[in-house]
């Protein structure tokens, strides 16, 4: 009966505005979110990894007691909430979330008041990054069903010793269709973004041999690449490592749409650096997802998820990314990234 209810009022929503087909008013669907989220460093009060951890304990730099890790927590949980749309009362289906400590954080956060009736699920893998921070997926159960999950570690030929955060797979139901939903963080631009290309153009290229895989498995899957990229969609790892395209009717049935490229066109972002808007965080789709591909699921709109709360309201970074710290100083903030977030829609037979 619950899931029953959760369609009926999903449908409704998504009827009111016939989602691709506005002239065909008798068509409803079903609406799904898929979101992304970087929660800007969500650790815990317990220094469990040396030098790497101190800064985020009470005798660190940060001096990160519980009053500042609990209020980082409510504040990660009223972004989350906000994330609800007219055609998605309950939030997203799945949430991918990026620098998240260990499980631990996550359990606290789905159990937030503000979030806990959604009933929110945790997929985490520890990745063998140095600062101890990984990629995890949220999901709500009622709306996707995980089948399987896998973890793939990035290697660099020449750089046996490099270690960053694992890409993580988890493949699932929603609706009547099977998807894949790849959540990444990719290498960083320490020593700046052309000595460290080399790096998100691997990450990339493993994505897209993960997609293959998925592929020779089965043709017609639907593949999400979720996750701060540290790279704009035109940059080289996204537009031709992984072949993300700006127009969906360049895309092949197993190739990349990147719908954020538009937007990052337009002069909007989800992180800003000295001024200047960058979309690092980015939700592609694959063809199979496209109109014309998709047996089911199909991609339908987009948007960076602009809040009031979530941006600076005065001063000189006014209209920016309102972060936890900044300067050495709380802040009681949330991110210094703003969240991205697809929606899917199904027609209901």
């Amino acid at each position: 009966m619950k899931k029953f209810f959760l369609l009926l009022i999903a449908c409704v929503f998504a009827s009111a505005v016939s989602a691709q087909d506005q002239a065909d008013s008798k068509r409803q669907y079903m609406v799904y979110g898929v979101a992304f989220y970087n929660l800007e460093n969500l650790f815990d009060t317990i220094n469990a990894n040396g030098k790497y951890d101190l800064e985020f304990s009470p005798n660190g730099a940060k001096k990160w007691d519980s009053v500042k890790y609990w209020s980082k927590i409510n504040n990660m949980a009223q972004a989350i909430a906000s994330m609800k749309s007219d055609y998605t009362p309950l939030g997203p289906a799945v949430i991918g979330v990026a620098e998240v400590e260990n499980k631990s954080v996550l359990n606290d956060l789905v159990a937030n008041d503000q979030i806990k009736n959604l009933n929110l699920q945790v997929v985490h893998h520890d990745s063998p990054d140095r600062r101890g921070i990984d990629v995890s997926l949220l999901y709500n159960p009622d709306l996707f069903e995980v089948l399987n999950v896998t973890n793939h570690r990035l290697t660099i030929k020449d750089d046996p010793g490099f270690l960053t955060r694992d890409h993580m797979c988890v493949t699932g139901r929603m609706g009547n269709d099977i998807v894949s939903i790849i959540v990444n963080h990719w290498p960083s631009r320490l020593g700046g973004e052309e000595r460290s290309r080399h790096l998100r153009d691997a990450a990339a290229q493993l994505c897209k041999n993960m997609a293959d895989s998925i592929w020779n498995i089965n043709p017609n899957q639907c593949v999400i690449i979720m996750g701060d990229l540290n790279d704009d969609p035109y940059n080289n790892s996204c537009a031709k490592v992984l072949g993300a395209k700006k127009k969906h009717n360049k895309v092949k049935k197993h190739g990349f749409y990147n719908p954020f490229w538009k937007t990052f066109d337009s002069g909007y972002g989800t992180l800003s650096y000295k001024g200047a808007w960058n979309l690092f965080d980015q939700i592609i789709v694959s063809g199979t997802l496209l109109d014309g591909n998709s047996y089911q699921l199909k991609y339908w709109r987009h948007e960076i998820v602009y809040r009031d709360f979530l941006l600076n309201q005065d001063g000189k970074y006014k209209g920016q990314p309102l972060r936890t710290f900044a300067g050495g100083r709380f802040l009681n903030g949330y991110s210094d990234h703003l969240p991205s977030q697809i929606y899917l829609i199904q027609e209901v037979k």
